[in-house]
């Protein structure tokens, strides 16, 4: 096989490879992994982890996949080294108790010598130190010679997921530049000679707490193949970065730039290799549904946008440049991953909208961290302190690691621990401004969830139950009884009422006992414990009652007919407007319902009546909703449409509506979508950036909806003696002539503002060579009095006009208007009118020739009028 395969060609070979000795091919997981202690997929086995810790059973014995991964943790040597990526695809071939090390380090050597042909005296292999079988297996079956095979400690070639749990030693293969120098002393850590393309992970212990290790029943393989690696290899070229996986992005940022990649001095290589790298990365995390934002993964996010927009000025780069280089990203990965393809308009607008913000700032945070970095050199030690760079972060958006990046070109340091404490004491501070968690129920229900077990939800299958009072509170504190009037949280044993989650609220209800009733206006779920909240309305309640409890079904339909209602939502926005959409959050009410989504632009009036109309017809036809419970592997393969960033278990909870929509949900449905009724879009509206936000009703509240409209329709008629249908005309006429009547205003103010200041020419005073004019005119507009001292400064000539007026209560306006002479005497109209404006509680500011400003305090003006007048007479004089 040739030397010079594409990356493409390298990642189906590999794939193809394996699933010719019965490994099932599967696609690559998202990289919003679903382990929720992990923020980014950052290895080929991470989808896998929960089959590796014994959490799931494997659904085929083999698999192969090439996993696209995120990394940061070093993005300080991404552009320098030749193989360091934020974003790089994983090749690997794993087993599930199926092979193990003998028939993995086969495949291994075959794959790599006969396959992708690398010459067997340039491949060295590493094991663990202590792994005599696998040292055995590559010398007497695969026949490598033992001065390629180096034995290696713990820290370089023994894996494991925690300080407990699966683990066990690794085997690299690692390719060798410069066999001519020789096999003595082989060092593995010279990456000028030496590149590792394959480790294979041999799953065979089980770790306990005190460390002692116990071989596996189940004994597995995990291995990975780099794909830029195995590309610079084959391709010949000197690093990653110019094989075809990159530098076509590489060569579109140069092209941009004017240069010639291979004709620039390091520094703008370097530049050009972050822009190729971090473009990778977003592209692919943008298609997986991340936005940006200041926390987790968002973060990672706009970080790595910035530094590209920050090396692309860098290298010359003028205005807006990524999403033209996002396109050549786009192309060269949709073949192996077509949801980039299908989501490049919203991977285009979201950079576009974060490059934009960014170049708004990113001028004045430079020119802030100049001066910073220049006060900073004047001291003992160039440190930048912890202070500035927060307020770089807080007020320009530069990251902690872009202010790093640029002290470090410049030799110097930042206080990252100062700038940590800076923003623990923001933290701080939003915490005392916003609480929103009753820190003495929550105390409270940790004590209880020691004690009692999780509340058993009835409520998919009987609207009320008999049920056992486990536990009591009032006011944070657990009690043994409450009396009538008293506010109550209560956990039940078991339950019928649908707590908070999944953005629709709990349901409402009462609990009843043979002398005691309380009222329920809310459900929460803690710990697996319902908290029911409500009030005793009569009788007392005891721990250990036995009540029946009973949702409000009213509520319950109205609610239920809202959540089906969103599903339909979801479906049409994909159907109609982009099926990359994706949910963002939603609230699920009795009286109305909200849905988030990922969107880059507003939908039009034609658009939302589309999808209104959709979901009335899709009502009207009466669905079936199908409910079912089923392992979510199975879930996804029939193409259930999961909540971005929400977690799920083994099994879920599947709505289907045929033919229309198919969700996992744990909330409260119909079982027809006629139960619905109807459905109206209320408004549609952006929340946040990339967010959307659709507000609507359905069911009995769509009548509660138009009979309001319907109310606020016949008052207007009454009033404007006209049929509903002639009202926008009657509305439309009578704007206009407001706004007619308001212009005929303007002119009869600008006309009497002109008489005004014409009389203050023969008080004109006489400073020096110059006349000036210090006067109020009483209940002048701002732009009336700008052309009446326009007009006095051209009767004047050489001179100077400061007018005054209080046109409102609460309101003041000023004008300054100066000569071209008056300038060059030190007087600016912007500055010298901003400071006047102060006397009166106000500002503002212009040209040097003329200025406004305003002010809140009319009671002022005679002060400032007078101090301006002082201030022009010394200056004039």
């Amino acid at each position: 096989m040739a030397s010079s395969l594409s990356g493409a060609r390298i990642r189906q070979t590999f794939l193809d490879f394996f699933a010719a000795r019965g490994h099932q091919i599967l696609p690559s997981a998202s990289l919003v992994p679903e382990d929720p202690t992990v923020l980014l997929t950052i290895a080929g086995m991470l989808p896998f982890k929960p089959i590796f810790l014994g959490q799931r059973e494997a659904e085929f014995p083999r698999a192969t996949t090439s996993q696209k991964c995120i990394r940061t943790n070093d993005i300080e040597n991404v552009g320098r080294t030749a193989r360091h990526h934020t974003f790089f695809e994983m090749l690997g071939n794993f087993s599930f108790g199926d092979y193990f090390k003998e028939q993995a380090i086969a495949y291994a050597w075959e794959l790599s010598t006969e396959v992708f042909a690398l010459p067997p005296e340039r491949v060295v292999v590493s094991v663990f130190e202590e792994d005599d079988e696998a040292f055995a297996i590559w010398r007497d079956r695969i026949g490598v010679p033992v001065t390629r095979i180096k034995r290696m400690g713990a820290d370089d070639n023994f894996w494991a997921s925690g300080p407990t749990g699966p683990c066990g030693p690794c085997s690299e293969l690692y390719y060798d530049f410069h066999p001519e120098r020789g096999e003595d002393n082989i060092d593995l850590e010279d990456d000028t000679r030496f590149i590792e393309f394959y480790n294979l992970v041999f799953m065979q212990y089980n770790r306990d707490a005190e460390g002692t290790l116990t071989p596996l029943q189940n004994k597995n393989i995990d291995t990975g193949m780099g794909l830029e690696r195995m590309a610079q290899i084959l391709q010949k070229v000197p690093n990653n970065y110019e094989t075809d996986l990159i530098f076509p992005i590489i060569k579109t940022a140069a092209d941009l730039a004017g240069i010639d990649y291979f004709k620039v001095d390091e520094k703008t290589k370097i530049s050009l290799k972050v822009i190729g790298d971090h473009v990778r990365s977003v592209v692919h995390m943008i298609a997986d549904g991340i936005t940006a934002s200041n926390t987790g993964r968002g973060y990672v996010l706009r970080r790595l946008i910035r530094r590209v927009v920050r090396h692309g000025q860098s290298i010359g780069i003028e205005g807006a440049f990524i999403a033209k280089v996002a396109e050549t990203a786009i192309a060269l990965s949709e073949a192996a991953y077509p949801n980039v393809r299908g989501r490049d308009n919203a991977i285009k607008a979201e950079l576009e909208r974060e490059e934009s913000q960014f170049l708004k700032t990113l001028g004045r945070g430079e020119k802030l961290l100049d001066e910073i970095l220049a006060s900073a050199s004047k001291g003992k030690t160039p440190v930048v302190s912890g202070l500035d760079a927060f307020t770089l972060y807080d007020t320009y958006g530069f990251p902690l690691e872009l202010t790093q990046e640029i002290a470090a070109e410049r030799g110097f340091e930042v206080d990252a621990k100062g700038f940590e404490a800076e923003m623990e004491q923001q933290r701080d501070r939003a915490r005392a401004a916003h609480e929103t968690i009753d820190l003495t129920v929550q105390g409270a229900l940790d004590r209880l969830a020691e004690r009692i077990h999780a509340t058993e939800f009835r409520g998919y299958i009987e609207p009320s139950t008999s049920a056992q009072v486990v536990a009591l509170l009032v006011d944070g504190h657990s009690v043994e009884e409450a009396g009538a009037g008293t506010a109550v949280q209560i956990a039940l044993d078991r339950t019928p009422f649908y707590a908070e989650s999944g953005g629709q609220v709990g349901d409402r209800g009462y609990l009843s006992g043979a002398d005691v009733v309380v009222r329920v206006g809310d459900v929460k779920k803690e710990s697996g414990i319902y908290i029911h909240y409500g009030q005793v309305e009569r009788g007392t309640l005891r721990l250990g009652d036995a009540i029946t409890a009973q949702i409000d079904r009213a509520c319950r339909r109205r609610a239920q007919a809202n959540h089906t209602a969103t599903h339909l939502l979801q479906a049409a926005l994909k159907k109609l407007v982009d099926e990359s959409i994706g949910q963002a959050g939603s609230l699920v009410a009795f009286d109305r319902l909200r849905f988030d989504y990922n969107f880059n632009r507003g939908l039009t009036a034609a658009e939302l009546q589309q999808i209104e109309d959709q979901i009335n017809t899709w009502i009207a036809e009466a669905h079936d909703a199908q409910i079912a419970e089923m392992p979510i592997a199975e879930a996804r393969a029939k193409g259930a449409v999961a909540m971005f960033g929400e977690k799920y278990g083994d099994r879920v909870r599947v709505i289907d509506v045929p033919g229309v929509s198919m969700e996992l949900c744990g909330g409260t449905h119909v079982s027809n979508t006629a139960e619905i009724g109807l459905f109206k879009i209320v408004s549609e509206t952006g929340i946040a950036s990339g967010v959307r936000r659709i507000e609507a009703v359905a069911g009995p509240a769509v009548l509660e909806y138009l009979n309001v409209r319907d109310a606020v329709v016949r008052e207007l008629g009454d009033r404007f003696k006209a049929k509903p249908e002639e009202l926008t005309e009657r509305v439309t006429n009578l704007q206009t002539e407001l706004k007619n009547t308001q212009k005929q205003l303007e002119a009869l103010q600008s006309e009497l503002a002109l008489v005004k200041s014409t009389q203050l020419l023969d008080g004109a005073e006489t400073v020096g060579d110059f006349k000036i004019v210090v006067a109020e005119l009483e209940g002048v507009d701002p732009g009336s009095l700008q052309a009446a001292a326009e007009r006095l400064l051209q009767k004047l000539g050489e001179g100077a006009v400061v007018l005054g007026s209080s046109p409102e209560a609460q309101k003041v306006s000023l004008v300054a208007a100066f000569s071209s002479a008056a300038n060059k005497k030190g007087l600016q109209a912007g500055k010298f009118i901003g400071s006047i404006a102060k006397i009166c509680g106000g500002g503002g500011g212009g040209r040097p020739n003329l200025a406004q400003a305003g002010g809140r305090d009319p009671s002022k003006l005679p002060e400032a009028l007078a101090e301006a007048r002082q201030q022009l007479v010394s200056g004039l004089s």
